[in-house]
């Protein structure tokens, strides 16, 4: 177990059924090569043990992640070396990569027998007897949402999952998944040039009582810096994502210069600028963003401690319109569930 002194991350509620987590998750994805080659085990679990060491307590993964599942393994070895009574391990169901050579059967299921198939195999390989959170990681518009959250409040009964949530949710189906079990968390993305929840899904959240975890909060590295913007490997997903090609890229690069310039007036880089400005929403939302490189996740543990105003929050919201930004948010405009899947050039086959 660590035995490095933790740092304090202030915990918030997420949602309004008792979990707490640390204001800033860390989203595992990334480990396993979400976006660029995975990392070596061992460098893996050392960033999250060094994740756990300044304060962050709440964890991201899916069974998708990875080939094999090799996320959740990750994290579930990390897990061994860290106080499980103080970690709030998030990870998700719903993703079938089938049998087939690339993306041949794969599917978005939310059946009942699926969803327990899914939750034993996700705590064995986690190593744990219980998941803080469980999300359905995409909607199966196949299964009704009533179907699959009835077995979801069974894996609660049972002792097997604490707090369930959706992710990339529609305003129905959360009203009615949260009819049949109180949900904990809607997961969705959102960031400066992502705002394409605010105008309902927040607003729902609210009204029920959910809280909102927000992925890619930085544009998938976008806000990171030049060094991200001028170096989109060929080998790396980003140079599938619309947002990160040819002209639109050119584009979206003046909108980071406004960034960088009012970053400078904070004090703080354009990453933690873009941070504190999700941060900022309020404190039912709580961002997960990753990264393989312990500088860039003390940098981003660095947005905590800037500070905005209201005003401040508009200003930024202002420099960065959301019809300035070139390019649609998902990989080569595919689904919602595309965005997990490294060099995309088809979509996934999902349930009709």
């Amino acid at each position: 177990m660590a035995t490095t002194t933790q740092q304090i991350i202030p915990h918030v509620a997420l949602g309004n059924q008792g979990l707490q987590v640390s204001k800033l998750g860390f989203g595992c994805l990334g480990l396993s090569g979400g976006y660029n080659d995975p990392l070596p085990e061992q460098d893996g679990i050392s960033v999250i043990n060094h994740a756990f060491s300044k304060g962050i307590t709440f964890f991201d993964t899916a069974d998708a992640y990875g080939a094999n599942g090799a996320n959740e393994i990750l994290l579930g070895k990390a897990l061994r070396q860290l106080p499980r009574e103080k970690i709030q391990v998030a990870t998700k169901f719903g993703v079938s990569k089938g049998q087939g050579s690339g993306f041949t059967g794969w599917t978005i299921k939310g059946s009942p027998d699926y969803v327990r198939s899914c939750c034993e195999a996700s705590l064995k390989r986690l190593g744990v007897e219980y998941i803080d959170l469980y999300y359905q990681h995409r909607v199966d518009t196949s299964v009704p949402i009533e179907d699959t959250v009835g077995e979801l409040k069974k894996l609660v009964e049972e002792g097997k999952v604490k707090y369930i949530g959706l992710s990339e949710a529609s305003p129905d189906t959360i009203r009615r998944a949260h009819a049949v079990h109180p949900i904990t968390a809607v997961q969705i993305e959102w960031s400066m040039w992502t705002r394409d929840i605010e105008d309902e899904i927040v607003p729902l959240c609210r009204e029920l009582g959910i809280g909102i975890v927000t992925y890619s909060p930085l544009g998938r590295g976008f806000f990171g810096g030049k060094g991200v913007l001028e170096n989109v490997s060929a080998a790396s997903s980003l140079a599938f994502h619309p947002r990160f090609q040819a002209e639109n890229l050119d584009k979206n690069k003046k909108l980071f210069e406004r960034i960088e310039s009012l970053a400078k007036k904070h004090e703080c880089t354009p990453a933690q600028l873009a941070l504190a400005w999700v941060l900022q929403q309020g404190q039912d939302v709580v961002p997960i963003p990753g990264t393989t490189k312990i500088k860039n996740l003390d940098q981003n543990i660095g947005a905590l401690s800037v500070k905005l105003s209201e005003e401040e929050v508009k200003e930024i919201s202002a420099v960065v319109p959301i019809d300035d930004v070139a390019g649609g948010r998902h990989f080569n405009g595919l689904d919602q569930s595309s965005w997990i899947w490294k060099f995309a050039n088809t979509p996934p086959k999902v349930s009709t």
